[in-house]
Parts: C-alpha cells; sequence; structure tokens
C-alpha cells in the first residue's frame, strides 16, 4: 500500500482519480483548504500548511490547477514541501507547447519547474476533457444556434484519465513525461456538436464557424491531439449518456 496526497483532488479529475487510487488499494489523503474526511488542511497558493501535509506521503499527485493564473506559484510552494517524497506526479494536457494559450504557457511554466526541481517525477499529459466540451456546447444555451468552430479535439473522459493516473502512482518515477495520452476519437467539433445535440435533444441548428488567431489556427491543425493509438475508452457519447 502506498501513501498519497492528492492535490486538487475534490476537482472535476481529482474526485475520480481519489475514488481510482483508494479501489487500487493505496491510502490517499486530499490536499485541501477546508477540513473534511481524509483530507488534510493547507493551502497551496500560500504555502501554508504544507510540509505538515506532506509528512508521511510516499507520492504526490497534483492535479489542482488555477484559472487565476496562480499555477506556478502553487507548484513552486509544493515543490519547496516535498524534498523527501519518492515520487510526484503531475497532471498537464497535450498540445500546450504548441498552442499559444495564456493557461498553457502557465501550465508549460509548471512543467519547467518539477523538471528543474530535483524531485523524482512523472508529467502526464492529456487532451481536453468530455466535460469541457460538454461545458462549451451547454454555455451557449441562451443562443439561437449551437456555434462550433471548425477544429480538430480528441477528448478524453476524466475516468479514463484516472485510471492512467493509478497506474503512474504504482509504477516508477518516469523522470520525464509519460506518453501523453487522449480520448477515442478524433472529431472536428462540428462533429461533437452533433453528438452533443442529439444526446441533449436540442432542437437548435450547428454553425460550424472558421475563427482566426494563432490559438484556434492551432486547433484547427490538430495541434491539441495526441500521436499514436488512443488510451482513452469512453467516447462522448457514452460521457453524454
Amino acid at each position: 500500500m502506498t501513501s498519497l496526497l492528492v492535490t486538487g483532488g475534490t476537482g472535476r479529475l481529482g474526485r475520480p482519480a481519489v475514488d481510482a487510487f483508494r479501489a487500487a488499494g493505496h491510502q490517499v489523503r486530499v490536499l485541501s483548504r477546508r477540513a473534511g474526511p481524509e483530507r488534510v488542511v493547507a493551502d497551496l497558493t500560500a504555502g501554508e500548511g504544507l510540509a505538515a501535509a506532506v509528512e508521511g506521503a510516499d507520492v504526490v499527485v497534483h492535479l489542482a490547477t488555477s484559472v487565476r493564473g496562480q499555477d506556478a506559484q502553487q507548484t513552486r510552494n509544493l515543490l519547496a514541501a516535498i524534498a523527501g517524497v519518492r515520487h510526484l506526479v503531475v497532471m498537464s494536457i497535450a498540445g500546450i507547447d504548441r498552442i499559444p494559450l495564456g493557461y498553457y504557457r502557465a501550465k508549460l511554466e509548471v512543467e519547467r519547474l518539477v523538471e528543474e526541481s530535483g524531485v523524482p517525477y512523472t508529467i502526464q499529459r492529456a487532451t481536453q476533457f468530455h466535460d469541457l466540451v460538454d461545458q462549451v456546447f451547454a454555455a451557449q444555451r441562451y443562443l439561437p444556434v449551437v456555434v462550433a468552430p471548425k477544429m480538430m479535439m480528441q477528448p478524453i473522459a476524466v475516468e479514463d484519465v484516472a485510471t492512467r493516473l493509478t497506474e503512474l502512482v504504482g509504477a516508477p518515477p518516469v523522470k520525464g513525461r509519460a506518453p501523453d495520452i487522449g480520448g477515442p476519437e478524433r472529431l472536428s467539433v462540428p462533429e461533437l456538436a452533433r453528438i452533443w445535440k442529439r444526446a441533449k435533444g436540442s432542437r437548435r441548428p450547428i454553425v460550424p464557424v472558421r475563427l482566426g488567431g494563432k490559438v484556434f489556427r492551432a486547433f484547427a491543425a490538430g495541434d491539441a491531439m495526441v500521436d499514436g493509438p488512443a488510451y482513452g475508452r469512453i467516447t462522448f457519447a457514452e460521457h453524454l449518456g
């Protein structure tokens, strides 16, 4: 049995990941700012309580992320507290070195910090989650149409990513990046929109659009997808139920 500390353990990926770790027989503690069962209280952004939270952990799984641009600072604080940990597993995103998106630049900085830290580590990149694609379409609920940019995606289920993370925490550190993982389908966003429309029973027409700019050109070129056979098994339609 391995003792795990998980950051971001209450998030979209964190919840199924924690369930998968426990099902595999690992002892899991979730780092959180709020107290609760099987949680340890610490503030990743301020660094408060991290040293005590990490104590006794064999492996740290870093899933926390910030929409406020705090990813790098959180990672610096975490790295300063985990010098004796035997393995750090870090979640990242496929294509972040090819797509000039601000959030992706922050994730690249996280990878750089981990690589230069001296801590035994594994970085796992994955494609966008099914939940994100679902949210993008759902957010258009007040529009008379469903706008679908002409670009390619390979979304993956968080349950599949959780399975991969479980494999990694039970293995030695890669000391680099594990092979990127993606979902079982490579589809255009208009195709994903049609699947979403059927699943949701929407009658609104889908409007494919071609967007300009480096970010959308990179997505259109398939830079958010991964090479090789797909890892994920759950399709977007299966995710939507």
